[in-house]
């Protein structure tokens, strides 16, 4: 063979399987490039999920940021209710201690008023009667005040009793006055004259004549309504104690509750009696009215 022959032979061999290494490397390549571009991908998908939830990571933030700012405002509120709280505490403390004084001096002078009528047989079962520290309040006052009464405590025309620091004295209109008039009776005089020595025995201290109606309508010559009937029967009250009694008008006051402030239903006669009456109040300020308890400052 010639040597050009095998020359060719040979570089043509070559030339083969050069071309059978690079087929193979090439194949090699793209499995490379494809196993690439699968991590790729998959690499895009934790991506993306990374990225949500960076982002609802972000969300969570700025809703935990709000709802602290909400705390926040929270916690201010309560620390403004807090000190008002404080503040409103501390005042009471200071009202219970002015009351603690005023409620010992009242003790005091109830348990001596008890402590003198403990010594009269013929209050003791007035005494057991007074299982509250209201009816003892009551029955202090009702001794005291009805001390300058011919017959005491005993007398029965005059009901006295208290609520919350005023006197009340209750007459039933019947007694008073003539029936749908306020025109006083005869008999009326005479329980006006023991209310003016009450009201006589405590002259600092002022006095307001109420008058109240049930709730049938009246109208006439003289009277509108029952309104001006409660009015005109209290200026009655009024003139009677000032012009027949001696009491100063400048301690007297007038005034009409109309059908108003009842103190039973108008549906029966027994209500409407109860409710037509006539009031009496003596009106003592606050250290007055606990020398009111005081036995030693009642009248002689």
């Amino acid at each position: 063979m010639k040597p050009s022959i095998l020359l060719l032979i040979l570089f043509s061999a070559g030339m083969t399987m050069t071309s059978c290494v690079s087929k193979k490397k090439f194949a090699s390549l793209q499995t490379e490039l494809a196993k690439a571009n699968e991590d790729l991908g998959k690499c895009g998908v934790s991506l993306n999920d990374y990225m949500k939830r960076l982002s609802a990571c972000e969300q969570d933030l700025r809703n935990a940021n709000t709802t602290l700012q909400g705390r926040q405002a929270q916690m201010d509120d309560l620390r403004d209710q807090l000190a008002d709280c404080k503040a409103t505490r501390d005042k009471q403390l200071t009202q219970v201690g002015d009351l603690t004084v005023l409620s010992k001096s009242a003790n005091d002078n109830i348990n001596e008023t008890l402590r003198q009528l403990e010594t009269k047989d013929k209050y003791i079962h007035l005494l057991q009667a007074a299982k509250t520290k209201a009816d003892s309040i009551n029955l202090a006052l009702s001794v005291n005040l009805k001390t300058v009464l011919k017959d005491g405590i005993e007398d029965k025309d005059v009901e006295i009793k208290v609520d919350k620091t005023v006197v009340m004295i209750n007459l039933s209109d019947k007694m008073l006055y003539e029936s749908g008039s306020a025109k006083i009776t005869s008999k009326a005089d005479a329980v006006l004259e023991k209310i003016a020595a009450i009201i006589q025995s405590r002259p600092d201290m002022e006095v307001m004549v109420e008058g109240y109606t049930d709730n049938v309508a009246i109208k006439t010559a003289c009277l509108e309504d029952n309104w001006d009937l409660s009015v005109k029967r209290a200026t009655s009250v009024v003139r009677a104690l000032q012009k027949s009694h001696g009491v100063d008008p400048n301690r007297l006051i007038a005034a009409g509750r109309g059908e108003w402030n009842t103190l039973a239903p108008n549906t029966t006669a027994e209500g409407r009696a109860t409710n037509r009456r006539t009031r009496i109040i003596i009106m003592p300020k606050i250290d007055q009215f606990y020398d009111l308890l005081n036995p030693n400052l009642a009248p002689k």
